[in-house]
């Protein structure tokens, strides 16, 4: 591999799982021909940072610089780029590159590659070597095609979140037609869940929210539920049975999988977003009878992403966020882990920049 040039650029990383993150520098490549440089504005804190930077999934590098949830000004264009100029809005999601030629990514479907894509941090880096480092930055230097375009006038900070929260539950929404005349689910009203109700709600769809929360029945209404159900009351739940075409749960703590999936009618889906440390049993009647559907998405490729930040400037869908500065981070993960955040925290990069 050549020497490539290369900027530095502030950013807040960790050293090692056990420490706290802090400021340091990094190097970011100059920009190649189908290159563009972004300086960072805002940037959504998923709980996928939390889980990586702390090697909680047991394959973290260190130095290790999360954020996937980008939005940003384009400072430079590489000489072949023909998407995108000097000044404007530029977003970068959970990717950065895919190996573009496997079936998956003809298909547009680049977050299956077969070769597994480039994430946008903590994946090997193609250009620089290493390891790839993420948006809680300054700076980001991503190729054209996978940078999204900002629509006119969404609200950039309540955009950053929509590049994973957004598409990981706008993708399977619309893989599965959810639309007018069902009646779909949404398990969890988190990061995750908020963003699953608004989406099923602006499709068409008779939306029905279970929390274990009874604290957030009137937010979820608020978000666009016609119905909320606190999941600890059992007759509340099998007031449902075997009525709902989709559901998508967004649950990231261990659960009772099989009181969902009894919920499905003949045909329905149950689609996991959330990640459980460990495996869910499935009681396997519960699919059986009645032929019922159990699967999984992850976010979405780069066409889709696209669509869906086109679909929420046309309806007006964004996040609920809480804007923080980069020095409060550590503080907003402890707060995620109680869950004290509606419903998504984003980094106001310019506290970074001094």
């Amino acid at each position: 591999m050549s020497v490539m040039a290369t900027t530095t650029a502030r950013a807040y990383g960790t050293p090692s799982a056990a420490s706290a993150l802090a400021q340091l520098n990094i190097q970011r490549r100059e920009p190649t021909p189908h290159d563009v440089e972004i300086d960072i504005l805002y940037c959504g804190v998923c709980h996928s940072d939390l889980h990586q930077a702390r090697n909680e999934w047991h394959n973290t590098v260190y130095p290790c610089v999360p954020g996937h949830e980008i939005v940003g000004r384009i400072t430079r264009v590489g000489s072949a780029v023909t998407k995108f100029n000097p000044g404007d809005l530029g977003a970068v999601g959970c990717m950065v590159d895919s190996c573009r030629t496997c079936t998956s990514c003809l298909a547009g479907t680049e977050q299956y590659c077969l070769s597994f894509p480039t994430l946008t941090y903590n994946c090997p880096d193609k250009h620089l070597g290493g390891h790839t480092l993420g948006g809680y930055s300054t700076s980001i230097v991503v190729d054209e095609a996978f940078t999204l375009k900002v629509p006119a006038g969404m609200d950039l900070a309540a955009t950053a979140p929509l590049l994973c929260a957004g598409i990981t539950t706008y993708s399977p929404l619309r893989h599965w037609k959810v639309g007018p005349g069902q009646k779909v689910g949404v398990v969890g009203l988190g990061g995750l869940g908020h963003m699953a109700v608004k989406f099923a709600r602006a499709f068409g769809a008779h939306v029905v929210l279970f929390t274990t929360s009874p604290g957030k029945i009137n937010d979820g209404l608020r978000l666009g539920a016609h119905e909320v159900v606190v999941s600890k009351d059992a007759n509340a739940v099998k007031k449902h049975t075997s009525s709902f075409h989709f559901i998508l749960d967004a649950v990231s703590a261990q659960h009772d999988i099989n009181v969902y999936l009894s919920l499905l009618k003949l045909d329905g889906t149950l689609t996991l977003v959330g990640a459980p440390e460990h495996p869910l049993p499935v009681a396997v009647f519960n699919l059986l009878l009645p032929r019922r559907n159990f699967a999984g998405s992850a976010i979405g490729g780069i066409a889709e992403t696209q669509e869906m930040l086109d679909f929420c400037a046309a309806h007006k869908i964004a996040s609920d966020i809480e804007i923080i500065p980069i020095q409060k981070i550590n503080e907003a993960w402890d707060r995620l882990l109680r869950q004290d955040v509606r419903y998504r925290f984003v980094i106001d990069m310019a506290s970074l920049k001094g």
